[in-house]
């Protein structure tokens, strides 16, 4: 009874509830989306809070302005070597296996939502992407739950508090906000085990037995190469810091399953920054790292678009060599970063790839539309362990990681003396 208490246990009988409906009866299942839409709505009306509160009361007890600037610095150099070996990855194991070719699919045309993405796509571009970090208005960065633009509004409030003092009557009532919103988040937490049903239960059922088959390569591959890509690449990355990817896998468990079951790596970002806070990582290098992590370190979504774009190319019959990849790498390096961490992000982030690509058919998203559902939990879980992994390698890198703390939360977590079906244990304490 003890393990039922969990809540990875409680998702997992979730998921496999809900892939058993969805195969047994796919209407019944479908009607169960509204739980998950639901489930991931109430996550992500709490993220624009969080991620204010979290990053100024961590930025407030900067002292020195050059830490921050350090901070920043290391962390985009780290997020852009990774990102960048993920996508050359991608395009090495795409043109080795070649899951495209003689599919000789030359008249694809776009129609309904697949058409409809296409146009929205083909606003994107450079100065697009950056003017957008800039919100209209104070109020509009967080309405509109723009992770970019409240990190922006979030880094320039957090500065200016540090230099007023930390006595300052605004950071007390940041700090007391922080406490209260992870209160109602550990509420909405204990209904994650539906939210993950209702996502899960509505994918099988939309997309049935024939579609979890179809381009059954393709999916077999992106996650094979996630696969050694965590394994080899990020645990690589782990144990040059002095740090083990498993352990770190261990700690995040919970977010792990249910980032699987949503397959969206934004319903975990709120008890992401208390867990990794508490288990020994800095506030202020959580506070920045993390959400930053989100719309810049996207692993999972690099090796996807970089294996999408020569499928595309392999699937059409279009030429493609590997001068005109190396190309589109370096417009990969821009059109992957930011947007949406939710399911179906990175499907409109291709469609953006393709629009300012012109040598690729733009008809060639059909072929992925309909298994993008297959490949989106699996981009949710490596774009999520990459950033967790991020802000342990970053703090080690400021000497701001208590392995002792790791050690004792993870003890406590094996031993059952942390409720994982909220966060009341886990919350920051406001101190810096």
């Amino acid at each position: 009874m003890a393990l039922l208490k969990q809540l990875y246990i409680q998702v997992l009988i979730a998921i496999v509830l809900a892939i058993a409906l969805g195969l047994a009866a796919p209407d019944a299942a479908v009607a169960m989306k509204p739980l998950g839409d639901a489930f991931i709505a109430l996550l992500r009306m709490m993220l624009a809070p969080i991620i204010f509160c979290s990053v100024v009361t961590g930025l407030a007890h900067v002292a020195d302005m050059r830490q921050l600037g350090r901070l920043a610095l290391k962390a985009l150099f780290y997020f852009e070597v990774l990102t960048t070996i993920g996508m050359a990855l991608g395009f090495v194991v795409v043109n080795l296996v070649q899951p495209g070719l003689g599919l000789h699919a030359k008249s694809l045309t776009l129609s309904g939502k697949v058409a409809t993405i296409a146009t929205t796509a083909s606003d994107f571009t450079a100065v697009h992407f950056f003017l957008s970090i800039i919100p209209n208005t104070l109020v509009s960065a967080f309405s509109e739950g723009q992770i970019l633009q409240v990190l922006f509004i979030s880094v320039l409030v957090g500065a200016a508090i540090s230099l007023v003092g930390r006595d300052s009557l605004v950071l007390r009532g940041i700090t007391e906000g922080q406490d209260i919103l992870f209160r109602i988040l550990g509420f909405i937490m204990r209904l994650a085990p539906l939210g993950a049903f209702g996502a899960m239960a509505a994918a099988v059922g939309s997309f049935g037995v024939a579609t979890l088959l179809y381009l059954a390569k393709l999916v077999a591959l992106y996650w094979l190469t996630c696969l050694f890509f965590t394994v080899v690449i990020l645990g690589a990355a782990a144990a040059l810091a002095g740090l083990s990817l498993l352990r770190i896998c261990r700690l995040i468990r919970d977010e792990i399953v249910l980032t699987f079951g949503t397959a969206s790596g934004e319903v975990v970002l709120p008890r992401l920054m208390a867990k990794l806070e508490q288990a020994g990582a800095d506030k202020a290098v959580v506070g920045f790292v993390l959400p930053a992590g989100y719309s810049f370190n996207l692993a999972g979504t690099s090796i996807y678009m970089a294996i999408a774009v020569a499928f595309i190319a392999q699937a059409t019959d279009t030429p493609f060599s590997w001068q005109q990849q190396i190309a589109v790498l370096g417009v990969l390096l821009l059109t992957s970063k930011g947007g949406t961490t939710v399911a179906g992000g990175a499907f409109i982030k291709l469609a953006a790839t393709l629009q300012t690509v012109r040598a690729l058919p733009l008809g060639g998203l059909s072929l992925l539309f309909g298994v993008d559902r297959l490949l989106a939990p699996c981009i949710a879980l490596i774009n999520v362990i990459g950033n967790t992994l991020a802000v342990f390698v970053i703090a080690k890198w400021e000497g701001l990681y208590d392995p002792a703390r790791f050690d004792d939360y993870l003890a406590q977590q094996a031993a059952g003396l942390i409720e994982s079906s909220g966060l009341e244990t886990v919350a920051p304490s406001g101190h810096g």
